[in-house]
């Protein structure tokens, strides 16, 4: 195998686990775009050593050209663990660590030569990463009262908005935080299931009222 080929597979890996990695950095994840290249990098990095090692010792000794490349599929799991954090009785990060292991076999067969494989499985993940959630959002939104709000960037803010969420009987089933174009300003996405009675003019109403609350979109 000559070395712009070998560069070709580690490149091609290098930008499919990019695109994966920059989906998740957007949306503010622990493991982004650096994490999903190197992940990807290395994945294929190990599949060209497993080929090779296979080339120098067929014919001399038993070598199994996938024996190093599969300690890739049970070696990930470590790191995706690290990004599944518990909150009360929420589980996230699930998604991330899925990421991580898929882009890792991306990586593993760019490295194999695979590249229709490996580009075409990332275009697939991108699409359950980016236009699932709209799918979700159609199903079950309905069931839901989504908002955004753009509050003052400092300690405690969003504790206050829960708060205030919280007295009412709102149940927060989803928040999303981004930074705003005003550097002391963020804006929240909430997802929320809103108690019989509760109006979303009453909503609005009583997050307007907060101290550091901007302004509100429903």
């Amino acid at each position: 195998m000559g070395a712009l080929e070998v560069v070709g597979r580690l490149a091609l890996a290098a930008v499919l686990g990019g695109m994966v990695g920059l989906e998740r950095e957007s949306v503010r994840r622990p493991a982004g775009l650096r994490t999903h290249i190197l992940v990807c990098v290395g994945s294929a990095l190990i599949m060209l050593v497993s080929l090779d090692v296979y080339r120098l010792y067929r014919g001399v000794a038993g070598v199994d050209p996938g024996r190093i490349a599969a300690q890739v599929v049970s070696g990930i799991g470590f790191l995706g663990a690290g990004t599944i954090m518990r909150e009360g009785a929420s589980i996230r990060g699930l998604t991330t660590a899925a990421t991580l292991w898929v882009v890792a076999g991306v990586g593993l067969a760019a490295g194999a030569g695979l590249l229709w494989p490996a580009a075409a499985s990332t275009v697939l993940v991108m699409a359950v990463l980016v236009l699932v959630p709209r799918l979700e959002r159609a199903v079950f939104r309905p069931r839901l009262h989504h908002l955004t709000l753009w509050v003052a960037d400092r300690p405690g803010q969003l504790g206050q908005i829960g708060t205030v969420l919280g007295s009412r009987g709102v149940d927060i089933k989803g928040v999303t935080m981004r930074p705003a174009d005003d550097p002391e300003t963020v804006e929240l996405e909430l997802d929320l299931r809103l108690p019989n009675g509760y109006e979303a003019a009453h909503l609005a109403r009583d997050l307007l009222g907060q101290d550091g609350v901007y302004r509100l979109q429903q």
